[in-house]
């Protein structure tokens, strides 16, 4: 099915990292113009342009949790291509180490937040004021089943993500279609977000390579098996064709094998005669 998104100008606000880029990937696939976002990992995004084609393609590097930074973003994605159609927001922070709240920083919480919520913010902001100009133009933000289900010593994420996937998605909804109204030919300005579930990604390498937790975490699904990169970036470009979800907006999607929810518990740790 053809997604109609050739020609279109995609931002992919953290694209070197294992979801970001594999979104890069598959909107190139389709034919759009890609800007590739990084904070630190510009060797990554230089790579992954290459892979891709370059004259379709451009690596900024930015402090999103900075004004100045997204300002600096979409700034040159409007000077290399004219206007941008789709903001990806995916860039974020997660903090490797397990810290419980009692136990957190008030620098740690600030960090987080600023890195995954306030990044998404003045990503957004400065995406919707090119949509008021062009009349058009669509966002998918990534945020995380932590934003569903919670995730104890990762408080700051959870808290962070939830915000995106219910207050953002659900507010912008009805600010993107005044900005971009629909007409006869066009669906109107639409929001969507998509929460991925355990996904296999450098970043969770050390974690992922303990075969205990990878059963504690699969036994939750429905689909006892961990998210691929691939499966958030069909989502993505399929949430962001005007074509195939032109009447989707304020949605948030699971994607994560039907999760219900990691168990509190191990076996080992439930004593039966207690209960």
């Amino acid at each position: 099915m053809d997604t109609r998104l050739r020609g279109k100008v995609v931002v992919i606000t953290g694209a070197s990292g294992g979801i970001g880029s594999a979104i890069a990937r598959q909107f190139a696939a389709e034919g759009a113009k890609v800007v590739l976002h990084c904070h630190t990992g510009i060797d990554r995004a230089r790579q992954l342009q290459r892979d891709l084609d370059p004259s379709a393609s451009l690596v900024v590097r930015s402090d999103l949790s900075r004004e100045s930074g997204a300002v600096r973003l979409f700034d040159l994605a409007r000077k290399a291509f004219g206007r941008v159609d789709t903001l990806v927001a995916n860039a974020a922070s997660w903090e490797t180490k397990d810290v419980p709240l009692h136990q957190m920083s008030l620098r740690q919480w600030r960090s987080t937040l600023d890195h995954v919520l306030t990044a998404t913010f003045l990503s957004l902001r400065e995406f919707l004021r090119l949509v008021a100009d062009q009349r058009q133009g669509n966002a998918v933000l990534i945020a995380s089943t932590a934003a569903v289900f919670g995730e104890a010593n990762h408080a700051d994420y959870a808290a962070g993500k939830a915000a995106i996937a219910f207050g953002l998605t659900r507010s912008l909804k009805n600010e993107i279609a005044r900005l971009a109204p629909h007409t006869r030919s066009y669906c109107g300005g639409r929001v969507n977000c998509i929460c991925p579930g355990w996904t296999a990604v450098p970043r969770l390498a050390a974690k992922l390579s303990n075969h205990t937790l990878v059963r504690k975490v699969t036994s939750t699904m429905a689909l006892p098996q961990l998210g691929r990169p691939e499966d958030i970036a069909h989502t993505a470009v399929f949430l962001a064709s005007d074509t195939l979800a032109r009447h989707i907006t304020g949605q948030t999607l699971v994607i994560a094998g039907g999760m219900e929810g990691r168990q509190l518990w191990s076996p080992d740790e439930v004593q039966p005669e207690l209960v």
